[in-house]
């Protein structure tokens, strides 16, 4: 597959169109539609401890896009999503889960054009000093756990406590979410 940093896609009819795919459309597409994810896996069976994610989903009819992000990046993969709850529509999901291309792609690019929406600038700052500790030669789960559980807005946002790694006990993270009220 010929992967490109063109702001074109060739659609199957042959036709050529824009998509825009710039630095700006990217973090625009990213503050409304992207995450930032960390998972903590205490297996020791298991390989990575500390899984990384970049993803960003979208709506099947949008698919060329995620095509395109995958282009731009030179990273990671675009996977089908199906929901089959009601009033859920086919999505796909751009993915970036390698430690490599994580640090070498994802993290440099929005170091220089950073989310604009605070939350998810802050789940990017908070993503990027976990990212430093999970290739530390000694992972301080503890640590990456206390950070992990502010990203999206910590605990206080969605009302739900967070277990402290390693133990069975529940603790809050008072102080480091901001409280909105939604007007409907």
């Amino acid at each position: 597959m010929l992967r490109r940093k063109s702001a074109y896609l060739i659609v199957p009819k042959g036709k050529e169109i824009n998509l825009m795919l710039d630095n700006n459309y990217i973090v625009g597409l990213v503050d409304g539609e992207g995450s930032f994810n960390v998972r903590i896996n205490p297996d020791k069976n298991r390989r990575a401890k500390v899984e990384l994610k970049f993803s960003l989903k979208l709506r099947y009819q949008d698919k060329e896009i995620l095509d395109e992000l995958q282009n731009f990046f030179e990273c990671g993969n675009v996977y089908i999503q199906r929901d089959k709850r009601k009033n859920h529509t086919l999505c796909y999901r751009f993915e970036v889960q390698n430690k490599s291309e994580i640090v070498e792609k994802i993290i440099p690019f929005f170091e220089k054009n950073p989310p604009r929406i605070a939350s998810r600038k802050r789940d990017f700052e908070l993503f990027k000093k976990i990212v430093e500790l999970a290739f530390a030669d000694s992972i301080n789960f503890e640590a990456i756990q206390e950070l992990k559980s502010k990203m999206h807005w910590g605990s206080l946002s969605t009302g739900k406590p967070f277990a402290k790694w390693g133990t069975k006990s529940v603790d809050t993270d008072e102080g480091n979410a901001r409280q909105t009220n939604r007007v409907m």
